[in-house]
């Protein structure tokens, strides 16, 4: 069974910085990707980044495009979100999301449908 533990939310002002883990167990072969996703109180889920483990390609939400970046270490099962500059509009619980059934690019990497196992999500705060 397939686990996915995110770690590393918390609380932050304005212009910080944090870097969210989600550590991945219980699988034997690598999933296809693996993404980050957000959902704010009222809000509906949204995708904001994701990577293909395989060629290591990112795709990025263009409201976090450039503050916001994706990364693994495959040594250890883990996929990293680094965030810089926070703003008070990043403040949601954050998700962990991997693809193992897929191959290949998705057509909508950022959208959940593409995505079939999840973490239980970190809180993100960013306070003004």
């Amino acid at each position: 069974q397939v686990q996915l533990v995110e770690s590393g939310g918390g609380s932050v002002q304005a212009g910080g910085s944090l870097r969210l883990s989600c550590a991945a167990s219980g699988y034997t072969y690598r999933s296809n990707c693996m993404g980050w996703f957000r959902q704010a109180p009222g809000k509906e889920l949204e995708g904001v980044a994701a990577i293909y483990t395989g060629g290591g390609s990112t795709v990025y939400a263009d409201s976090v495009k450039g503050r916001f970046t994706i990364s693994q270490n495959n040594a250890k099962n883990t996929v990293y979100l680094q965030m810089n500059t926070l703003k008070p509009e990043d403040t949601a619980m954050y998700f962990c999301a991997a693809d193992f059934l897929g191959v290949g690019h998705h057509i909508h990497p950022l959208g959940p449908d593409e995505y079939n196992y999840w973490g239980q999500g970190t809180q993100v705060t960013v306070s003004s």
